[in-house]
């Protein structure tokens, strides 16, 4: 059986670069975690640490030893919150990662089956999807919605799923759209103020190319990560603005926004992105079900 305790010492010392930070850390001397570094090493027959300037680095296998312990000391600081959750039944634990320039309006409406569930403790997390597929290769995440399928990769044993293209259509201002702009749709988007995504998503490359497929020079006066944050600038009368038919729905809490016209060719997707654990999570199970109801109503 692996000593965990002396990876636990390993691990505290690769993080912390060095015996003595780690035995500061640790409030332990140095000599002791020493001693347990050593004894990993006899015990799995290769060098861990070694000598870089004033403090340690970490071997090619001790990489890969540091790879595995940053999953397993992650996973066991959730052990005592979620075996208090258990234990007193007061809340179910959703965890979702949403990558960068994904529609949050889109993402709330699919969220929206399960966020009247009892005791619902929903955490969202907003990152690159790289990042984001770590943490779920992690079980730190229970699922991640992206707007593109991820690239394969071997190294991390997930399911990807398709839950929706939706239609994107241009909403703005009342006070800044008037019946010719709505008639001479979508030519006007060359003569309006534009909030676009920015090009972390994947829907920005698809409005690029709708543009240059279309002959539009767009004036561009606004660009935004977050979709929400895009379309509060645009309620404050700044520009037109993308949003998907799905997330659209949304959009009736912001007084002062008019649709200008419907996008002919146009769509944004929306991936769903699963670990092994996530597959058999209530909650998403719910989720994911009732997004393929919807898109098959369409």
């Amino acid at each position: 059986m692996l000593n965990y305790r002396h990876l636990y010492y390993f691990w505290v010392v690769a993080k912390e670069g060095g015996f003595a930070r780690a035995a500061e850390r640790l409030d332990m001397a140095i000599q002791t975690i020493s001693a347990q570094v050593k004894a990993l090493e006899q015990d799995l027959g290769h060098q861990l640490l070694k000598p870089v300037g004033r403090g340690v680095g970490v071997t090619e296998a001790g990489q890969a030893v540091l790879a595995r312990a940053e999953e397993i000391f992650q996973l066991g600081a959730l052990i005592p919150e979620e075996a208090a959750a258990a234990a007193s039944g007061q809340f179910v634990r959703l965890a979702v990662g949403m990558s960068d320039g994904l529609s949050k309006l889109a993402a709330h409406r699919l969220l929206q089956p399960v966020l009247n569930t009892p005791s619902l403790r929903l955490v969202c997390h907003e990152g690159e999807v790289e990042q984001l597929l770590s943490e779920l290769a992690m079980h730190r995440l229970d699922v991640v919605l992206a707007c593109q399928a991820p690239t394969p990769n071997s190294n991390l044993r997930l399911s990807s799923e398709r839950l929706m293209v939706s239609r994107v259509d241009w909403y703005g201002p009342t006070a800044l759209i008037n019946r010719a702009h709505i008639e001479d749709f979508p030519a006007c988007l060359g003569r309006l103020p534009l909030l676009l995504p920015t090009s972390h998503a994947a829907l920005r490359a698809r409005i690029d190319r709708w543009f240059e497929a279309r002959g539009i020079q767009p004036c561009i006066v606004g660009e935004f990560e977050d979709s929400a944050l895009l379309s509060l600038f645009a309620a404050q009368g700044m520009g037109v603005f993308p949003v998907t038919a799905l997330g659209a729905a949304d959009l009736a809490s912001m007084r002062g926004l008019k649709l200008l016209g419907c996008s002919d060719g146009l769509h944004e997707e929306i991936h769903a992105l699963r670990s092994r654990r996530g597959m058999h999570h209530p909650l998403v199970v719910r989720m994911l079900e009732a997004a393929r109801h919807e898109a098959a109503q369409e």
